[in-house]
């Protein structure tokens, strides 16, 4: 279960890394809501499970900063994180109570860029600070080969716009087009 930043989020990263540093593809860079590992069920199973679940409204987040787990090193995520976690609970509990085993482990919302500890890359990720993007879906993912495809994709809700308050415009020039009468 994975929720990916768009083509030009992942190029804007790409571009920040060093050149020569040996990198995961940035196709396959994502944010892992839960892992299911080899599933002994139906995907159908899994979406069936996934199918109500209740998710936030489309959230923003960007790319920001950096770490490691041992050799593998990964970035950061800023924006809101509160909406990613809600999602990522809301994603395991239906899964939980569908009888799927996920990974126990902390949820640490991070992408992998690197599976090779590079000084490097994490000097390069340490100012980081990407565009943001909007978070509209969430998918399970199936690793073939080594290339990732998505069995199935669940879109967010809209966010409620926020209601206008009605007011006064300020009055406009007829001359000048600004709002300084003359």
């Amino acid at each position: 279960m994975a929720v990916s930043p768009p083509a030009a989020a992942r190029e804007d990263l790409l571009c920040r890394l060093p050149s020569r540093a040996r990198l995961t593809r940035p196709a396959k860079w994502h944010v892992t809501l839960a892992f299911l590992g080899e599933l002994s069920r139906s995907t159908d199973e899994v979406a069936a499970a996934l199918a109500d679940v209740p998710a936030p409204p489309a959230f923003s987040l960007r790319m920001s900063g950096g770490g490691r787990f041992g050799s593998v090193v990964w970035a950061g995520l800023a924006g809101n994180r509160q909406a990613l976690t809600s999602l990522r609970e809301s994603v395991r509990l239906a899964l939980d109570n569908a009888g799927f085993t996920i990974d126990a482990r902390p949820f640490r919302p991070h992408l992998t860029v690197s599976y090779r500890m590079a000084p490097e890359v994490l000097d390069a990720l340490e100012s980081y600070t990407g565009p943001p993007w909007t978070v509209t879906s969430f998918a399970l993912v199936e690793s073939l080969l080594g290339n990732y495809h998505t069995l199935h994709e669940w879109s967010l809700p809209q966010p409620t716009p926020s209601p206008h308050r009605p007011g006064r415009a300020p009055a406009v020039h007829p001359t000048t087009g600004n709002g300084a009468h003359t």
